[in-house]
């Protein structure tokens, strides 16, 4: 199994310099970039960064943090481009991509094929539902890592964090799985995610030389990607301090992003569709959080059918959520925010995917394709409109 990444050993600092890099430098990849840098353990944490490429080159990244204070983070470097760090480092240990996850604009997974090489491990921080498939098919020999976040952070101005509640991020492998599914696909074998076609040619420089299409490979991926987030979650906890990191098998963690959904898919689309109400504003209006509970509960019951199992009981249902909700004021969705910024949503990976992947199981997610029915069209008559008068 020549190509697979072998991970250092939870528990214990490298025996080599581990280089890691952060795709994507906004909050959420700052944040959890500052806790895991550690050089002085062989950990050395750089980051790519767009807009604020300049101030974190000049001053780094400076955090305003519930949890630990006021720091300012120096990452190993600061790039502008895949291109620029595949260059400067020969050998990327693990990549994180915490970018949003927009396959209906861009294919994130071409983005970082310059800093994929066979002893690389791809981790994706990213919201939704089927954001790995893209990953996968390009990169079918490396290990990944699918990781699921709680945390209230932004970036209040270029180079400067500011994390405001939560640190907790769930880490577990992902192999080859339809969603960690039991009821494995037939037909093409897809989840039913959107995937970019360029994404259908796997470009992993170990693609010639492992097959990767029997259980025994699978099971490899499984075993490699575990021990990615096994050092993970041990350099975040015992080296970065942060006390919620999990790491969980590969359905476990497929229930937690479908749990997460619960909330996104309710949350951010209604903000939109409700004329830019925030999250405490709808549930504290009758109407619109009877129709919250009624699209958490659509997903509630049909994750059984969809994963195979069931959500356990120790994760919070749709009324303690909204319960929860009711304190969170002045929270703003993401997709409100971009929708006010004439930015793309995350419609696809958040309503689209799940969508896609219910009715390909014999589901119908009713409000849910509702839901991304309007709001696609309200996106496609927004930016067509603006490409109109250019």
């Amino acid at each position: 199994m020549g190509g697979l990444y072998r991970a250092p050993k939870a528990g214990s600092d490298p025996v080599r310099p581990v280089n890691i890099v952060f795709v994507g430098a906004g909050a959420v990849g700052c944040f959890y970039a500052s806790r895991l840098h550690h050089p002085d353990h062989n950990i050395h944490v750089s980051l790519i960064a767009r807009s604020n490429y300049r101030a974190l080159e000049e001053s780094g990244v400076k955090l305003q943090t519930h949890t630990f204070g006021n720091y300012t983070f120096r990452p190993s470097a600061v790039y502008p481009s895949p291109d620029a760090a595949s260059k400067a480092v020969k050998q990327w240990d693990y990549i994180i991509v915490t970018t949003k996850a927009l396959p209906d604009v861009s294919d994130d997974s071409a983005l970082i094929a310059p800093l994929v090489s066979p002893d690389s491990c791809i981790v994706l921080i990213q919201n939704g539902v089927g954001v790995e498939e893209p990953y996968r098919l390009r990169f079918p020999t490396n290990p990944i890592v699918s990781g699921v976040t709680v945390i209230s952070a932004e970036q209040t101005s270029p180079g400067v964090i500011r994390q405001n509640r939560w640190t907790r991020l769930h880490l577990g492998p992902y192999s080859d799985s339809a969603n960690s599914s039991s009821d494995r696909d037939t037909g093409d074998g897809t989840t039913g995610a959107l995937v970019p076609s360029s994404s259908s040619s796997p470009s992993s420089p170990a693609a010639a030389t492992i097959t990767p299409d029997d259980d025994s490979f699978n099971e490899a991926l499984l075993t490699a990607g575990t021990a990615c987030s096994d050092a993970l979650g041990d350099w975040w906890t015992r080296l970065g301090q942060i006390p919620d990191i999990t790491v969980s098998s590969e359905i476990d963690l497929q229930l937690i992003r479908w749990h997460k959904l619960t909330i996104n898919a309710a949350f951010n689309p209604s903000s939109v569709l409700s004329g830019g109400l925030g999250n405490a504003e709808m549930v504290r209006d009758p109407e619109l959080r009877r129709h919250l509970h009624g699209v958490m509960k659509e997903i509630w019951d049909a994750a059984p059918k969809i994963l195979g199992r069931g959500f356990p009981p120790e994760l919070a249902g749709p009324e303690k959520i909204l319960r929860s909700t009711e304190r969170n004021v002045g929270s703003k969705p993401s997709m409100l925010l971009d929708w006010e910024g004439g930015r793309r949503m995350e419609l696809e990976v958040i309503l689209g995917n799940p969508v896609r992947l219910a009715r390909r199981r014999g589901v119908e997610l009713g409000r849910m394709g509702t839901l991304y029915a309007l709001l696609r069209s309200a996106q496609e008559v927004r930016d067509g409109g603006k490409k109109a008068r250019l």
